[in-house]
């Protein structure tokens, strides 16, 4: 369950660093990698966000698991 809640975290990670890019230079990464203009969504686009959702969720649950 450890290394479930460490992807979680990873992915959180990834998903901040996105969003800051886009606050401080309006640059997106994710659609960058998946060959999107700024702003723009596909398929690939969506399962990463859909992956940094899951990540954030995991990474809200492990806060009790890292208190312990």
């Amino acid at each position: 369950m450890e290394s479930l809640y460490s992807v979680g975290i990873i992915l959180a990670v990834v998903g901040a660093v996105n969003w800051g890019l886009v606050g401080l230079f309006k640059f997106d990464l994710v659609a960058a990698v998946t060959g999107s203009k700024f702003g723009q969504v596909n398929a690939v686009s969506r399962i990463v966000y859909v992956l940094v959702l899951v990540g954030g969720v995991l990474a809200a649950a492990s806060i009790p698991a890292i208190a312990d």
